[in-house]
């Protein structure tokens, strides 16, 4: 195959990779190498997203950078290659205009809000130059208005939706699409430049990702194991389904028929996704518009101390470690730390949902969002504001012989460990207390 550069003259269509970072099943990418034009795939470091990343070695950029470098490598191998740029969008397509003869632009669709308003303004721009972009549903199983009320709405319950999800997805199983690379229809090209993380502003991290594969052997237990912060029994893939270096598709198909409980999962995915289309206010605002006028305490010593994982209750330190050390954090640990910084300590589960933020590596807005305003009582299908996790039973419960406590917490049992913080009768009431008076009191 040749490698000499692209023509401009010669007409293309281009596949904009961002979140399905893949060949096999991916469904934009499979309309494009389908389509009459032959396909230049594209990346785009977004510098809107990267200026607001303050640390260095970023975990997650190391990730993408390392997920664009699999993919440009096995182009290359097939005699094209990966465009990659670092830029705002909206100003590298007005580049990419000038240099190409743009047919067609394949990409598929994100819900968040940011990416909605950046999807729109290429859009727009694209099409005054008389060039198709179309979207396609990929990351999720149901998206936007596929799964609503009989009256047309969209839910804000988790279970109806859920049965309605179930009952689509047995009508409607995934269809699983092929793999682009086999299809063999991108543009003849030699390895193109790729900018180095040090380009990019950021720095290689140390540590291995989990693997994109779904252990078969954690499913037939996983209902009754998964809670257990100690035990392997989850299947780590949450990284990969916020990139896309798996396929949804595949995984629902694949665990589903073996779990029930894990399929779940996927469904509250999905709910979450819905959620934030629907409603973009909830990035900043609760879901229901009382809760925005719970008196927080915000106590920043006490912040700091959470963040830290030295509140002197162990499985909430031994989780803000595991999330400090690793990106990582059990989901069973992440409601429990969660329901303590909103309720035992009464702040803002904005400021928590910002440190998730900052630290996870599979951070995904809908779903980071929708957990915090489900354990803060302010989302939709929120838990009520009188349930407060104890802690300590939570301990007891998912964590008995301390395993996990002990490997995060290595003074644990020590005089170097902290005492608690906060009382847990004290707080909780104190939580109950103030949540039922500004409820009481708001006027809406």
């Amino acid at each position: 195959m040749s490698t000499t550069p692209i023509s401009s003259q010669t007409p293309i269509a281009i596949h904009w990779f961002r979140r399905d970072f893949r060949f096999d099943d991916n469904v934009g990418l499979y309309h494009a190498v389908s389509g009459e034009y032959s396909v230049l795939p594209i990346f785009i470091f977004d510098d809107n997203i990267l200026s607001e990343l303050t640390a260095k070695q970023d975990r997650r950029v190391d990730f993408i950078h390392r997920a664009i470098n699999s993919l440009k490598k096995k182009l290359e191998e097939k005699g094209s290659s990966l465009l990659v740029k670092h830029g705002k969008p909206l100003a590298i397509w007005q580049e990419l205009v000038q240099k190409y003869t743009i047919k067609a632009v394949f990409t598929n669709r994100d819900y968040e809000p940011y990416a909605q308003a950046r999807d729109k303004a290429v859009y727009a721009f694209l099409k005054d130059k008389g060039i198709d972009f179309t979207g396609y549903k990929d990351h999720v199983i149901f998206e936007k208005n596929e799964i609503l009320k009989k009256d047309g709405t969209p839910y804000s319950v988790y279970s109806p939706y859920a049965r309605r999800w179930r009952e689509r997805y047995e009508q409607h199983p995934p269809q699983i699409y092929g793999d682009a690379l086999e299809e063999n229809n991108f543009v003849p090209s030699p390895p193109l430049a790729m900018p180095t993380l040090a380009n990019l502003g950021f720095e290689k991290t140390d540590g291995d990702f989990p693997p994109p594969v779904l252990q078969e052997s954690i499913l037939p237990d996983y209902k009754t194991l998964r809670d257990f912060p100690a035990k392997p029994n989850t299947s780590r893939l949450s990284i990969h389904f916020r990139f896309g270096t798996v396929s949804i598709r595949k995984m629902a198909l694949m665990g589903g028929a073996l779990s029930a409980s894990w399929q779940n999962e996927l469904t509250w995915r999905d709910f979450y996704q819905m959620i934030i289309f629907h409603h973009p206010r909830v990035v900043t605002q609760a879901f229901k518009p009382k809760y925005d006028h719970i008196p927080w305490r915000n106590d920043e010593t006490q912040f700091k101390a959470w963040c830290e994982g030295k509140t002197g209750y162990p499985l909430v330190d031994a989780g803000m470690r595991e999330l400090n050390e690793t990106g990582f954090m059990h989901n069973r640990v992440r409601m429990v730390v969660a329901s303590f910084l909103t309720k035992h300590l009464l702040i803002d589960w904005r400021w928590g949902e910002a440190y998730f933020a900052q630290k996870l590596l599979d951070f995904e807005l809908a779903s980071n969002n929708g957990g915090w305003q489900w354990a803060s009582s302010s989302g939709c299908d929120a838990a009520p504001y009188f349930r407060v996790f104890n802690p300590s039973s939570q301990l007891a419960k998912f964590d008995k012989e301390l395993v996990y406590v002990k490997k995060w917490i290595p003074e644990y049992g020590t005089p170097d460990y902290p005492q608690p913080i906060v009382d847990h009768k004290m707080a909780r009431q104190r939580a109950i207390d103030t949540y039922k008076q500004a409820l009481a009191t708001w006027q809406g």
